[in-house]
């Protein structure tokens, strides 16, 4: 009877330490939850700020959504694995990302891979295009990819003289990257591609999502998705999805809340912009660094594509985000910002 009641003490003892730390791991995961909920009302707050149209936001340019000044980890938090702060940022030359959204998105897509970056010591600028985000203008009036791309071009040339940005372009962000290099070659450190029209010379973004749309006569011809914003009679001027089949495309694998964001919070796309030829030159575009990032459970712009605009147009180096959507910004954050890191450390 001792030795039994010894041996189930013993037992208790483990079974109550065990006990411990599970709560300990509980209040972390809680805490972490927490956090990742409070970024989901302040970026949903705004997104229905932004749908209202209620106040007018100073500029055009970048809004980081959900900041998080207020909890902000410090590098040694945030490094707790054993790895050195200072080490690991003294590998990074160029610390500031410049994040570009793709079609119907704008600068709030990103919160999830602004939180991630700052917490980790680096300087992440969201852009919202023109038409885009909370910028007013009227998407219906954009009718060129220099317009469509200005406060992009414009954050670039305002840049200190030696200062240079990691670029970041999604989906059809892509096309705003290609344009940039080439207009803005020395501001640019690294352009990375996430799952995105990285085009050739000569090519419309618009060809780069033939194989899901269709053939762009045929797309002006016949689809529904398209939006007549000066009559019916006159020449369309951009295109929406409807919400099963931005779900369908975008969201296959992001979280349900994440999707409730992008319905209260996607605009339409304008048209010019997405049927341009990029004119692009060895001399300045055909110099930069560039980098892809692979999506591969992608419904939008699908693996076999992407790897089509890769043979095409081969960059320095390609990265996959397994079980990612077309939208790692929301389904695989954490892989991304991986990436993310690696990509600015290479030297």
């Amino acid at each position: 009877m001792g030795n039994r009641f010894i041996c189930m003490t013993k037992k208790n003892t483990r079974d109550n330490s065990h006990g411990s730390k599970s709560k300990r791991m509980g209040r972390s995961q809680r805490k972490l939850m927490a956090e990742e909920e409070f970024l989901h009302r302040q970026a949903l707050s705004m997104a229905l700020q932004q749908n209202h149209l209620s106040q007018r936001f100073d500029g055009s340019m970048s809004r980081r959504i959900g900041s998080t000044s207020s909890r902000r980890r410090n590098l040694s938090d945030s490094f707790s694995n054993g790895k050195q702060a200072p080490d690991f940022l003294e590998n990074i030359k160029f610390k500031k990302f410049v994040l570009v959204h793709g079609e119907g998105f704008g600068a709030w897509c990103w919160y999830k891979t602004i939180a991630l970056l700052e917490e980790t010591g680096l300087v992440p600028i969201a852009i919202d295009l023109t038409g885009c985000g909370i910028d007013l203008a009227d998407t219906n009036n954009v009718t060129t990819l220099a317009e469509y791309s200005k406060p992009l071009i414009s954050y670039l040339q305002n840049l200190p003289e030696d200062e240079q940005v990691i670029l970041v372009g999604h989906s059809t962000g892509g096309a705003c990257v290609s344009y940039a290099l080439e207009h803005c070659p020395q501001k640019i450190s690294k352009a990375i591609f996430l799952c995105a029209t990285m085009l050739s010379d000569g090519q419309r973004p618009f060809d780069v999502f033939a194989e899901e749309l269709g053939s762009a006569e045929r797309f002006m011809l016949e689809s529904q998705f398209l939006i007549h914003g000066n009559g019916e009679d006159k020449p369309p001027t951009g295109f929406m999805f409807k919400k099963q089949q931005m779900k369908g495309l975008y969201f296959n694998q992001s979280q349900t809340k994440d999707v409730a964001l992008a319905m209260v919070s996607m605009r339409a796309i304008p048209l010019g912009p997405v049927m341009e030829k990029l004119s692009l030159s060895p001399e300045k575009y055909g110099t930069g660094r560039r980098f892809f990032i692979q999506t591969l459970d992608d419904r939008a712009l699908s693996p076999d594509v992407q790897e089509k605009l890769v043979r095409d147009s081969p960059p320095e180096r390609v990265f996959k985000i397994k079980g990612s959507d077309h939208c790692p910004f929301f389904s695989k954050p954490q892989a991304l910002h991986k990436i993310l890191l690696e990509i600015a450390q290479i030297p």
